[in-house]
């Protein structure tokens, strides 16, 4: 056998080796599924969907929430909220498939944790009834945009970004380069429109007066008890009311069967996924999730 021959074998070898593991690692990760497991209770089903964190993406609770509106033994919705809120669209899509399924008929429940502000409250607006703690953080009706500024890096480093654009407003917002006052009332007037969605979505929902719309146009964060008086949530109760709330809009006699998704991963889904939260460290997580354009709470 001559020495290329042995050469192309052992690169044949390698290619098929590699291809063996990434199938192997596809099929792990597939492994990685949300199965329906009723948790407690026997009697007539309410299913339980959490919010909680940072509002990246809307995919997996609009998923949930259509698939349980449309499951007719599920006879109500429950949702736990414990988030800041996050990004614009996701709150607002979520906030959209809660209000067709309150409108549909079927019971959406929200139940506040210890923070449901911003697009987590933006999200709650959606539903037939909602449930605060008195100490839940709540409200903070507004809209932020971040902007990571290094162009005073670069410039310290000799490094200089030059941008070839169509129109003078292309790049507004490019952190290469120092912000003009052209740029800041551009990205001003998006902020302040994206402000009045949400701000008119409250107003309607919640049916405010003028004087307690005025109260929280301005991005003020409310305890559970200030946000009852200006008649942002409904009621004051724990978890365990929220539910019995659900039960009785449902019609529900007894204790009801909570139904949730559970995570089910692959040995190696769950090493991956460990493995991605040790090298993503929290700093990391945040500076590479956060949407630009947030309904968010930026305190602690």
């Amino acid at each position: 056998m001559s020495k290329s021959t042995k050469w192309f074998l052992l690169i044949l070898g390698l290619l098929a080796l590699f291809a063996i593991s990434f199938t192997l690692l596809v099929i792990a990760l597939r492994g990685i599924s949300e199965v329906p497991t009723v948790t407690t209770g026997s009697g007539d089903r309410i299913a339980l969907v959490d919010v909680r964190g940072v509002i990246v993406s809307s995919e997996d609770v609009v998923r949930q929430v259509k698939s349980y509106r449309e499951n007719s033994s599920i006879r109500a919705i429950l949702i736990r909220i414990d988030s800041p809120g996050g990004g614009v669209v996701a709150s607002q899509e979520i906030y959209e498939e809660v209000r067709k399924t309150r409108e549909s008929g079927k019971p959406v429940v929200v139940s506040m944790g210890g923070v449901a502000a911003s697009g987590a409250y933006y999200v709650a607006c959606g539903a037939s009834r909602i449930v605060a703690n008195r100490g839940t953080l709540t409200g903070n009706v507004g809209v932020i945009m971040e902007i990571l500024q290094y162009y005073e890096g670069l410039r310290k480093l000799g490094v200089e970004v030059r941008a070839i654009k169509s129109g003078e407003m292309k790049d507004t917002g490019n952190p290469a380069r120092e912000m003009t006052e052209r740029d800041r009332k551009q990205l001003q007037n998006v902020v302040d429109d994206v402000h009045r969605q949400f701000l008119g979505v409250v107003t309607d929902e919640r049916e405010l007066e003028p004087r307690a719309r005025d109260l929280v146009a301005d991005g003020k964060i409310f305890s559970g008890e200030q946000a009852l008086e200006l008649g942002l949530v409904d009621t004051l109760g724990t978890f365990e009311d929220a539910k019995r709330i659900a039960a009785d809009l449902a019609g529900i006699e007894g204790e009801p069967a909570i139904v949730r998704e559970r995570e089910r991963r692959s040995w190696l889904g769950r090493w991956l996924g460990e493995a991605k939260d040790i090298l993503l460290t929290g700093l990391q997580r945040e500076l590479l999730e956060r949407p630009v354009l947030s309904y968010r709470y930026p305190g602690p």
